[in-house]
């Protein structure tokens, strides 16, 4: 197998610089939305993610544009960090 030239066998360290809050608030505020139309939250939130397709979240009480703020990366940052610290594999 011929060696990529463009990654490189080191790690690469990933760190998110943003205000958690906000983001944990406008996750809970997009899937209320979500419900309150009888959407999926999960599958659509997990649809903006795979595709970074704002398409995936409605209109509906502002969601769309409050979900773009953030970055698919950072939602998935901190939907993972949520569940690791719940599961208590990591501390806050």
């Amino acid at each position: 197998m011929a060696e990529d030239k463009n990654f490189t066998t080191d790690t690469v360290l990933f760190k998110l610089d943003e205000d958690t809050n906000t983001l944990k608030d406008d996750l809970i505020m997009v899937s209320r939305a979500l419900n309150e139309i009888g959407y999926d939250a999960v599958n659509q939130i997990v649809g903006y993610i795979l595709s970074g397709d704002p398409a995936y979240i409605p209109r509906h009480n502002n969601a769309r544009n409050n979900i773009r703020r953030h970055h698919p990366d950072e939602i998935v940052d901190e939907l993972v960090r949520y569940y690791l610290q719940e599961k208590s594999l990591i501390s806050e």
